[in-house]
């Protein structure tokens, strides 16, 4: 990996280079502030996602979910606990598959919960059903190239 890394600012889609030896400091957007990567779990919209999964050199491990289902609801704290616990190194977001029907056809999603690593512009892997937190991280860092 490089000095630096390309990150999709969750917040207002703006593209961010970040030096990874800065990562662990809270980095913020140049335009708008927000801060990049600060172990929260963001929520997408399908404009976000598109970029971020095309920009992203980060790992982002995304939660295709609703909130009519129970397992996704049961799963948002174990999530939760894994954004703070992966951060800086990997970020987390989810985007409901009710407001946004077309992610679901986009990605091939038959069922939910489900999550997708994304990194470098392309999709590295994919972990159905809910999970416990502990297998999420192991997911992400046996899936993904992170920054030390």
């Amino acid at each position: 990996m490089s000095d630096t890394v390309k990150l999709t600012c969750l917040a207002c889609s703006a593209a961010n280079r970040v030096p990874v030896a800065k990562l662990s400091a809270s980095p913020k957007c140049g335009v708008c502030g927000a801060k990049l990567s600060d172990g929260k779990v963001a929520t997408l919209d399908p404009a976000t996602l598109a970029k971020a999964v095309k920009t992203d050199q980060l790992p982002l491990l995304v939660d295709f979910w609703a909130p009519w289902c129970g397992p996704c609801r049961m799963m948002a704290p174990q999530f939760e606990q894994v954004a703070r616990d992966l951060a800086p190194r990997a970020r987390l977001a989810k985007i409901n598959t009710q407001d946004f029907p077309q992610v679901s056809q986009k990605f091939g999603i038959r069922g939910i919960p489900l999550l997708i690593l994304f990194q470098n512009g392309r999709e590295i892997g994919r972990l159905t059903g809910a999970r416990p937190a502990a297998e999420i991280a192991a997911f992400v860092r046996e899936t993904a190239n992170t920054p030390a």
